[in-house]
């Protein structure tokens, strides 16, 4: 395989690597990470310049052989690094160093949908830091709120984004009191982003029918679908379906719901996303060798290929002329990465194999 201006050509260019008794394999397409928190606010208020987090982050990513990094940022009631103010500095500090990092870093907008007043300005922060990713969460706690209740763990959730737990309740029952307003606008919002071409997910859908409500507003990416009856639903439409590998490598949902494993087995998982777990994906597709679900070109497929036409990425995804040269070397035994490259450039190297790289 031959690489020249950052692609997979025909032919044979430049100096000769000798990678025998390694696996090189396609990049990892990460459709949905927010493992970076850590990296942007180590410790609540520490950390004012997020550029750094960034550079960081894009190291660990290319480590762990992702070479498409989609940056997955909530927009959110919640406040804190959840809020929109942090937010806009994220955004602000990724476009700022995007273009000199070693791996190719993406934008995805993760709205509440009762973030009523702030829909405008998270339409704004699309337009104005060039984001073609968004996704609808709802995370609020009907259940509780409905009844007047208050929910489990509020206090922690409460300091978290920097607010009196009172304060803090008052302000969830009244986000609950608007759940009537919702549909509406975010319906009018999706039809705003679709026509611009943003590319819309809704997350945790519960069920079919929840499915079948974020379709009919443009939102065709199905992240995280809770149940099998909403996986099916999307993947019966042809719609991209999002798992989170972190779930596939201990075997279930730590939240309790559907387990990724059985989802994929039942053919309905077109991406494994990273999560909260950057090493996550390989691992994933490991363990679905390990277990007999898949062959090893399949279950890489899911954290490859798939991703990218998850995110309508058709120049990468895999190892094939004219395509990005991204790759990256895995030891045989352990599937450990050693080196990566994205556009052709090595963005990591480590161990034994960098002397054949360097020689």
């Amino acid at each position: 395989m031959a690489i020249s201006g950052g692609q997979i050509v025909d032919g044979t260019v430049g100096r000769r690597v000798d990678l025998s008794g390694y696996l090189v394999l396609p990049g990892i397409v990460d459709v949905h990470g927010d493992g970076f928190e850590r990296h942007m606010a180590p410790r609540r208020g520490a950390l004012r310049e997020a550029s750094h987090g960034v550079v960081a982050c894009a190291a660990e990513l290319a480590a762990n052989g992702i070479t498409t990094g989609v940056l997955a940022q909530f927009f959110s009631w919640e406040g804190g690094m959840r809020g929109p103010d942090f937010a806009e500095h994220v955004f602000a500090s990724v476009n700022a160093v995007a273009p000199s990092l070693p791996v190719d870093v993406r934008l995805q907008l993760r709205l509440e949908t009762h973030l009523l007043d702030d829909y405008a300005r998270a339409e704004a922060a699309v337009d104005q830091f060039g984001i073609s990713y968004v996704v609808f969460n709802d995370h609020l706690p009907h259940d509780r709120l409905s009844e007047g209740r208050r929910p489990p763990r509020l206090t922690g959730q409460a300091l978290k984004g920097g607010r009196n737990p009172e304060d803090h309740f008052r302000m969830l029952l009244d986000l609950e009191a608007r759940s009537s307003e919702v549909p509406e606008a975010a319906s009018a919002l999706a039809a705003r982003l679709v026509a611009k071409g943003v590319r819309l997910g809704s997350h945790d859908d519960h069920d079919a029918e929840m499915r079948q409500v974020w379709r009919a507003r443009g939102a065709l990416v199905s992240e995280f679908p809770e149940t099998l009856s909403a996986a099916s639903e999307a993947a019966g439409a042809g719609e991209p379906v999002v798992l989170g590998a972190p779930n596939l490598v201990r075997g279930a949902s730590h939240k309790g719901n559907a387990s990724a494993l059985d989802l994929v087995q039942a053919g309905c998982v077109d991406a494994l996303a990273s999560d909260y777990h950057y090493p996550s994906p390989a691992r994933a597709a490991w363990r679905l060798v390990e277990l007999g679900v898949c062959d090893a070109p399949a279950a890489w497929a899911l954290v490859s290929d798939g991703p990218a036409q998850v995110l309508g990425l058709t120049d990468r995804g895999r190892l094939q002329t004219g395509l990005r040269a991204d790759l990256i070397v895995i030891e045989l035994d352990t599937h450990r990465v050693v080196a990566t490259l994205s556009a052709g450039q090595v963005a990591y190297l480590s161990g034994p194999v960098a002397a054949r790289f360097i020689a």
